[in-house]
């Protein structure tokens, strides 16, 4: 805005235009801008009203084969007319499809398809629902992205609650959002299994803790997808002395009563940023905290134990951290189905490490590598990295990068910043590689959280970056890639 501002006063300036030309000059302008705008705008709810623009094929698929190309529209499958990707997913899973196509240069084909059960189509669906998530309306606590500092990207201050991302990606809803129409259509095309952030099943205090009066709904909604036989994987960010202790075994209680829909409980510690001025006061967790948290839940997870055969309610392995008392074993973890929660992460990637040091064979040649890693981490990676250096004559250096970015209380290696990592370590990077792992990183994209991207590091620590994932699962095949 300041740059059109800057750039009508010069057409003033320099110019012949008076006042009245200037006006009408901005009346066009804006009139233009507008237009467009609502042209497109215009174009994109007539595609969504008229069905799904495809927006790839995979090659040698079914939609390949019977025709079907970019730019094509979606309109039916099975005489259903298809509303979102969700619907799509749902109505595709037939053995017999009879779908009707407009063709991007209008023409409309009825096709006729014959697959196996399950079997998908190939096709790649543009979806306006996920173009424009549902937003949340919740005013949590504990929200970590109202601790963020100023300036960010703009995608990072977007808080999302949508069911269709819970599905889809993996996020976590409140269903605060979820009227009972939408509640009963996830049930009815199975969308499941779904991610449901829900803190505490206490009414009063989960709309103190949501700052939303629907957040009292959750149990009523919980034990409705549950009885629709939709599995949901619960989380609650554990506030010291708001939704612990006995409010927790409460919680666990009312949850374990829907099993095994409810599957299992992700407990995470809150995150606490230095950025917290004029928000809720809460307490972050300690070595005490965590250690007492620990011992007090362990007779419950016991109990469940023999009851269900599970533990169902895990702790994320930063309350292990940081109370310095041994991990639970990788059995406790059963299928990991909450590790982007930080369930398990440790000892999923020690087992990813120990059996690739069995498969794998190839000589370092002395490479040397620094890893990089939060505080967290630290102590089981350089344990780690001596068994792998040791095993394929590597040099390994471990590098414990602090959270200046975000303040001293948050330790895991996802939230580092490339700021952080250059400052830390700029004149202490000797090392031919440094190993970076996928979760520093946008999904999409190779930028840390603060924008520095993955060759800025590169050229500031003058060092080639192996970018790997944060489960262990590539980490030596990446580093034979890169050393033979």
């Amino acid at each position: 805005m300041k740059e059109l501002l800057l750039k009508l006063h010069c057409l003033y300036e320099f110019t012949n235009f008076g006042y009245p030309e200037l006006v009408f000059f901005l009346i066009i302008f804006f009139l233009s801008v507008n237009i467009k705008f609502m042209e497109i705008k215009v174009e994109v709810l007539r595609l969504k009203k008229e069905g799904l623009v495809i927006k790839d094929v995979t090659f040698n698929s079914i939609a390949q084969e019977v025709g079907i190309e970019a730019g094509d529209i979606l309109l039916k499958i099975n005489g259903v007319k298809v509303k979102d990707i969700l619907e799509y997913k749902f109505l595709i899973a037939d053995d017999f499809l009879n779908l009707v196509i407009k063709k991007n240069y209008g023409e409309e084909w009825e096709i006729e398809i014959e697959k196996d059960y399950d079997e998908d189509l190939g096709l790649e669906i543009i979806d306006p629902a996920l173009e424009h998530p549902k937003r949340c309306h919740n005013k949590c606590i504990f929200c970590f992205i109202d601790q963020l500092p100023p300036n960010l990207r703009e995608t990072l201050y977007f808080k999302d609650d949508d069911s269709m991302l819970s599905f889809l990606q993996g996020n976590f809803i409140t269903l605060t959002n979820l009227k009972d129409e939408e509640l009963d259509r996830i049930i009815k095309y199975r969308i499941s299994p779904i991610n449901v952030s829900v803190h505490t099943t206490n009414p009063t205090l989960r709309v103190k803790m949501l700052n939303n009066k629907r957040a009292a709904e959750i149990n009523r909604q919980l034990k409705k997808l549950a009885e629709g036989g939709i599995s949901i994987n619960c989380q609650i960010v554990l506030c010291y002395g708001i939704n612990d202790k006995e409010e927790l075994i409460n919680t666990l209680e009312d949850l374990k009563r829907l099993y095994p829909n409810v599957q299992n409980v992700a407990i995470v510690p809150v995150g606490i940023t230095k950025y917290r001025e004029n928000l809720y006061n809460i307490e972050g967790y300690d070595a005490r905290k965590s250690l007492e948290l620990i011992e007090y839940l362990k007779p419950l997870q016991e109990k469940y134990q023999r009851e269900l055969g599970t533990p169902f309610a895990r702790l994320a392995d930063e309350f292990y951290v940081m109370a310095g008392v041994e991990l639970p074993e990788y059995e406790h973890y059963g299928d990991f189905e909450q590790l982007e929660d930080g369930i398990g992460m440790i000892r999923f990637f020690e087992r990813n490490i120990m059996e690739d040091l069995k498969a794998l064979n190839f000589d370092g040649k002395g490479k040397r590598l620094a890893f990089i890693t939060g505080e967290s981490f630290f102590r089981y990676l350089d344990n780690i990295s001596k068994l792998i250096a040791e095993r394929f004559n590597l040099n390994i250096k471990v590098y414990k990068v602090y959270n200046e970015f975000f303040g001293e209380m948050i330790t895991v290696a996802g939230l580092l910043t490339g700021k952080d990592i250059i400052k830390q370590l700029k004149n202490l990077i000797k090392e031919d590689y440094i190993v970076i792992p996928n979760n520093m990183l946008k999904a999409d994209e190779d930028i840390f959280l603060d924008d520095i991207s993955l060759s800025d590091l590169e050229k500031e620590l003058n060092v080639k970056a192996i970018k790997v994932k944060y489960t262990g699962e590539d980490l030596l095949e990446k580093i034979k890639g890169e050393v033979i």
